[in-house]
Protein backbone atom coordinates (compact mmCIF):
# COMPACT_ATOMS: atom_id res chain seq x y z
CA UNK A 1 0.00 0.00 0.00
CA UNK A 2 1.33 3.43 -0.96
CA UNK A 3 1.83 5.93 1.87
CA UNK A 4 -0.70 8.75 2.12
CA UNK A 5 0.17 12.41 1.61
CA UNK A 6 0.83 13.09 5.30
CA UNK A 7 3.15 10.09 5.52
CA UNK A 8 5.05 11.39 2.49
CA UNK A 9 5.29 14.84 4.09
CA UNK A 10 6.62 13.29 7.32
CA UNK A 11 9.13 11.20 5.39
CA UNK A 12 10.30 14.29 3.49
CA UNK A 13 10.92 16.04 6.82
CA UNK A 14 12.95 13.08 8.02
CA UNK A 15 14.95 12.96 4.80
CA UNK A 16 15.83 16.65 5.21
CA UNK A 17 17.07 15.88 8.73
CA UNK A 18 19.15 13.02 7.34
CA UNK A 19 20.70 15.30 4.73
CA UNK A 20 21.61 17.97 7.25
CA UNK A 21 22.99 15.50 9.75
CA UNK A 22 25.12 13.72 7.15
CA UNK A 23 26.84 16.79 5.73
CA UNK A 24 27.27 18.35 9.19
CA UNK A 25 28.95 15.25 10.62
CA UNK A 26 31.79 15.34 8.08
CA UNK A 27 31.71 19.08 7.33
CA UNK A 28 31.35 18.40 3.61
CA UNK A 29 28.73 17.57 1.05
CA UNK A 30 25.99 19.22 -0.95
CA UNK A 31 22.89 20.11 1.07
CA UNK A 32 21.36 22.74 -1.24
CA UNK A 33 20.36 20.61 -4.20
CA UNK A 34 19.67 17.64 -1.94
CA UNK A 35 17.08 19.61 0.03
CA UNK A 36 15.60 20.94 -3.19
CA UNK A 37 15.03 17.45 -4.60
CA UNK A 38 13.79 15.80 -1.40
CA UNK A 39 10.10 15.77 -2.28
CA UNK A 40 10.80 14.58 -5.81
CA UNK A 41 12.80 11.53 -4.76
CA UNK A 42 10.40 10.69 -1.93
CA UNK A 43 7.49 10.79 -4.38
CA UNK A 44 9.38 8.80 -7.01
CA UNK A 45 10.42 5.93 -4.73
CA UNK A 46 7.41 5.85 -2.44
CA UNK A 47 4.57 6.49 -4.88
CA UNK A 48 5.52 6.35 -8.55
CA UNK A 49 8.07 3.69 -9.42
CA UNK A 50 7.12 0.04 -9.79
CA UNK A 51 9.85 -1.57 -7.67
CA UNK A 52 10.42 -5.25 -6.96
CA UNK A 53 11.70 -6.77 -3.73
CA UNK A 54 15.46 -6.78 -3.29
CA UNK A 55 17.98 -5.26 -5.66
CA UNK A 56 19.86 -6.50 -8.70
CA UNK A 57 21.86 -4.58 -11.24
CA UNK A 58 19.95 -5.74 -14.33
CA UNK A 59 16.74 -4.02 -13.18
CA UNK A 60 14.55 -6.34 -15.20
CA UNK A 61 10.78 -6.23 -14.66
CA UNK A 62 10.84 -3.03 -12.63
CA UNK A 63 11.22 0.69 -13.14
CA UNK A 64 14.77 1.97 -12.64
CA UNK A 65 16.24 5.33 -11.73
CA UNK A 66 19.59 6.93 -12.51
CA UNK A 67 20.89 9.98 -10.63
CA UNK A 68 22.99 12.07 -12.99
CA UNK A 69 23.78 15.03 -10.70
CA UNK A 70 25.53 12.72 -8.25
CA UNK A 71 26.67 15.47 -5.89
CA UNK A 72 23.18 15.41 -4.33
CA UNK A 73 24.00 11.96 -2.96
CA UNK A 74 22.78 12.80 0.58
CA UNK A 75 19.14 12.90 -0.51
CA UNK A 76 19.61 9.82 -2.70
CA UNK A 77 21.18 7.80 0.12
CA UNK A 78 18.51 8.86 2.60
CA UNK A 79 15.61 7.96 0.31
CA UNK A 80 17.21 4.64 -0.64
CA UNK A 81 17.78 3.72 3.01
CA UNK A 82 14.29 4.74 4.07
CA UNK A 83 12.87 2.80 1.11
CA UNK A 84 14.51 -0.38 2.38
CA UNK A 85 17.58 -0.74 0.18
CA UNK A 86 20.09 -0.74 3.05
CA UNK A 87 20.03 -0.06 6.81
CA UNK A 88 19.23 3.51 7.84
CA UNK A 89 22.05 3.29 10.38
CA UNK A 90 24.54 3.19 7.49
CA UNK A 91 23.78 6.84 6.73
CA UNK A 92 26.10 7.67 9.64
CA UNK A 93 29.04 6.48 7.48
CA UNK A 94 28.53 9.15 4.81
CA UNK A 95 31.85 10.25 3.25
CA UNK A 96 33.95 8.26 5.69
CA UNK A 97 36.95 6.22 4.54
CA UNK A 98 35.91 2.76 3.26
CA UNK A 99 32.23 3.70 3.48
CA UNK A 100 29.81 2.53 0.79
CA UNK A 101 28.30 6.04 0.95
CA UNK A 102 30.88 8.17 -0.78
CA UNK A 103 30.40 11.84 -1.64
CA UNK A 104 29.38 10.83 -5.14
CA UNK A 105 27.66 7.46 -5.64
CA UNK A 106 29.91 4.61 -6.70
CA UNK A 107 29.24 1.00 -7.67
CA UNK A 108 32.41 -0.81 -6.65
CA UNK A 109 31.23 -1.34 -3.05
CA UNK A 110 27.91 -2.78 -4.18
CA UNK A 111 25.57 -0.40 -2.37
CA UNK A 112 21.99 -1.52 -3.15
CA UNK A 113 20.09 1.01 -5.24
CA UNK A 114 23.18 2.47 -6.95
CA UNK A 115 23.31 1.48 -10.62
CA UNK A 116 26.02 3.84 -11.90
CA UNK A 117 28.84 5.94 -10.53
CA UNK A 118 27.73 9.53 -11.01
CA UNK A 119 28.97 13.01 -10.35
CA UNK A 120 30.90 13.57 -13.57
CA UNK A 121 28.09 15.76 -14.81
CA UNK A 122 26.40 15.22 -18.16
CA UNK A 123 26.57 11.42 -18.31
CA UNK A 124 23.42 10.19 -16.58
CA UNK A 125 21.04 10.82 -19.47
CA UNK A 126 23.20 8.80 -21.86
CA UNK A 127 23.23 5.86 -19.46
CA UNK A 128 19.48 6.14 -18.97
CA UNK A 129 18.87 6.03 -22.71
CA UNK A 130 20.95 2.87 -22.97
CA UNK A 131 18.99 1.28 -20.13
CA UNK A 132 15.70 2.26 -21.75
CA UNK A 133 16.74 0.73 -25.06
CA UNK A 134 17.84 -2.43 -23.24
CA UNK A 135 14.37 -2.69 -21.71
CA UNK A 136 12.84 -2.49 -25.17
CA UNK A 137 15.16 -5.21 -26.48
CA UNK A 138 14.26 -7.40 -23.49
CA UNK A 139 10.53 -6.72 -24.02
CA UNK A 140 10.38 -5.22 -20.53
CA UNK A 141 7.60 -2.63 -20.48
CA UNK A 142 8.84 -0.82 -17.38
CA UNK A 143 10.16 2.75 -17.40
CA UNK A 144 13.52 4.42 -16.89
CA UNK A 145 13.73 7.63 -14.86
CA UNK A 146 16.64 10.01 -14.51
CA UNK A 147 17.30 13.29 -12.70
CA UNK A 148 19.78 15.95 -13.79
CA UNK A 149 20.55 19.50 -12.75
CA UNK A 150 19.81 22.58 -14.83
CA UNK A 151 23.43 23.73 -14.58
CA UNK A 152 24.40 20.26 -15.73
CA UNK A 153 22.72 20.96 -19.07
CA UNK A 154 25.67 23.22 -19.83
CA UNK A 155 27.55 19.96 -20.54
CA UNK A 156 27.52 19.16 -24.25
CA UNK A 157 27.08 15.40 -23.91
CA UNK A 158 23.50 15.99 -22.76
CA UNK A 159 22.51 17.49 -26.08
CA UNK A 160 23.89 14.58 -28.07
CA UNK A 161 21.84 12.31 -25.82
CA UNK A 162 18.74 14.49 -26.16
CA UNK A 163 19.04 14.38 -29.95
CA UNK A 164 19.63 10.63 -29.96
CA UNK A 165 16.69 9.79 -27.68
CA UNK A 166 14.13 11.47 -29.91
CA UNK A 167 15.69 10.18 -33.12
CA UNK A 168 15.53 6.59 -31.81
CA UNK A 169 12.04 7.06 -30.29
CA UNK A 170 13.14 6.16 -26.77
CA UNK A 171 9.63 6.61 -25.40
CA UNK A 172 10.05 4.60 -22.18
CA UNK A 173 12.22 7.32 -20.65
CA UNK A 174 11.24 10.16 -18.29
CA UNK A 175 14.05 12.66 -17.71
CA UNK A 176 13.57 15.28 -14.99
CA UNK A 177 15.53 18.52 -14.84
CA UNK A 178 15.96 20.08 -11.39
CA UNK A 179 15.23 23.62 -12.50
CA UNK A 180 16.35 25.69 -9.50
CA UNK A 181 18.30 28.30 -11.47
CA UNK A 182 21.43 27.93 -9.34
CA UNK A 183 24.81 26.22 -9.51
CA UNK A 184 28.01 26.31 -7.51
CA UNK A 185 29.28 29.65 -8.88
CA UNK A 186 25.99 31.56 -8.95
CA UNK A 187 22.78 31.59 -10.92
CA UNK A 188 22.68 29.61 -14.14
CA UNK A 189 21.94 32.84 -16.00
CA UNK A 190 25.11 34.41 -14.61
CA UNK A 191 27.35 31.41 -15.31
CA UNK A 192 26.05 30.40 -18.75
CA UNK A 193 22.56 31.45 -19.85
CA UNK A 194 20.66 28.62 -21.55
CA UNK A 195 17.56 30.43 -22.74
CA UNK A 196 14.35 28.42 -22.79
CA UNK A 197 15.10 24.84 -21.79
CA UNK A 198 11.54 23.88 -22.72
CA UNK A 199 11.99 25.25 -26.23
CA UNK A 200 15.28 23.42 -26.63
CA UNK A 201 13.87 20.02 -25.59
CA UNK A 202 10.81 20.53 -27.79
CA UNK A 203 13.03 21.51 -30.73
CA UNK A 204 14.88 18.22 -30.22
CA UNK A 205 11.59 16.30 -30.45
CA UNK A 206 10.71 15.64 -26.79
CA UNK A 207 7.40 15.93 -25.00
CA UNK A 208 7.91 18.47 -22.20
CA UNK A 209 5.82 19.33 -19.16
CA UNK A 210 6.38 21.76 -16.30
CA UNK A 211 5.87 21.10 -12.60
CA UNK A 212 5.76 24.66 -11.32
CA UNK A 213 5.48 23.65 -7.64
CA UNK A 214 8.50 21.37 -7.62
CA UNK A 215 8.61 21.07 -3.83
CA UNK A 216 4.93 20.16 -3.44
CA UNK A 217 4.39 16.41 -3.18
CA UNK A 218 0.92 16.38 -4.72
CA UNK A 219 2.07 18.51 -7.66
CA UNK A 220 5.10 16.27 -8.19
CA UNK A 221 3.01 13.10 -8.12
CA UNK A 222 0.51 14.61 -10.55
CA UNK A 223 3.34 15.68 -12.87
CA UNK A 224 5.01 12.29 -12.80
CA UNK A 225 1.72 10.53 -13.50
CA UNK A 226 1.10 12.87 -16.42
CA UNK A 227 4.58 12.09 -17.70
CA UNK A 228 3.85 8.37 -17.45
CA UNK A 229 0.72 8.87 -19.54
CA UNK A 230 2.87 10.34 -22.32
CA UNK A 231 5.23 7.36 -22.54
CA UNK A 232 4.89 4.76 -25.28
CA UNK A 233 3.87 7.35 -27.86
CA UNK A 234 7.10 7.66 -29.82
CA UNK A 235 8.78 10.47 -27.89
CA UNK A 236 10.97 10.68 -24.77
CA UNK A 237 9.47 12.77 -21.97
CA UNK A 238 11.06 15.63 -20.04
CA UNK A 239 9.79 17.13 -16.77
CA UNK A 240 10.96 20.62 -15.88
CA UNK A 241 10.80 20.55 -12.08
CA UNK A 242 10.84 24.07 -10.65
CA UNK A 243 12.46 23.63 -7.22
CA UNK A 244 14.03 25.84 -4.57
CA UNK A 245 17.61 25.00 -3.64
CA UNK A 246 17.83 24.47 0.13
CA UNK A 247 14.07 23.97 0.45
CA UNK A 248 12.82 23.60 4.02
CA UNK A 249 15.67 25.54 5.66
CA UNK A 250 15.02 29.27 5.39
CA UNK A 251 18.63 30.47 5.50
CA UNK A 252 19.65 28.00 2.76
CA UNK A 253 16.90 29.08 0.36
CA UNK A 254 17.06 31.77 -2.38
CA UNK A 255 20.85 31.53 -2.65
CA UNK A 256 23.47 29.32 -4.28
CA UNK A 257 25.73 29.60 -1.21
CA UNK A 258 24.68 26.20 0.18
CA UNK A 259 25.33 24.24 -2.99
CA UNK A 260 28.37 22.59 -1.40
CA UNK A 261 28.64 23.94 2.16
CA UNK A 262 27.91 22.14 5.44
CA UNK A 263 26.10 23.79 8.37
CA UNK A 264 27.92 24.39 11.67
CA UNK A 265 26.49 23.30 15.02
CA UNK A 266 24.36 26.40 15.49
CA UNK A 267 23.05 26.30 11.94
CA UNK A 268 22.23 22.61 12.23
CA UNK A 269 20.20 23.24 15.38
CA UNK A 270 18.30 26.06 13.66
CA UNK A 271 17.61 23.88 10.62
CA UNK A 272 16.36 21.06 12.85
CA UNK A 273 13.96 23.48 14.56
CA UNK A 274 12.41 24.11 11.16
CA UNK A 275 12.08 20.38 10.47
CA UNK A 276 10.41 18.72 13.43
CA UNK A 277 11.33 15.12 14.25
CA UNK A 278 9.11 12.52 12.58
CA UNK A 279 10.77 9.13 12.39
CA UNK A 280 13.72 9.40 14.76
CA UNK A 281 17.45 9.67 14.24
CA UNK A 282 19.47 7.06 12.44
Amino acid sequence: MKPNTQQLVDLSTQVRRDILRMVHAVNSGHPGGSLGCTEFLVALYQNIMDRKEGFDMDGMNEDVFFLSNGHISPVFYSVLARSGYFPVSELATFRLINSRLQGHPTTHEGLPGIRIASGSLGQGLSVSIGAAQAKKLNKDNHLVYTLMGDGELQEGQNWEAIMYASAKKVDNLIATVDLNGKQIDGSTDEVLPMGSIRAKFEAFGWDVLDVKEGNDLEAIIAGLNEAKSLTGKGKPVCILLHTEMGNGVDFMMHTHAWHGKAPNDEQLAKAFEQNAETLGDY
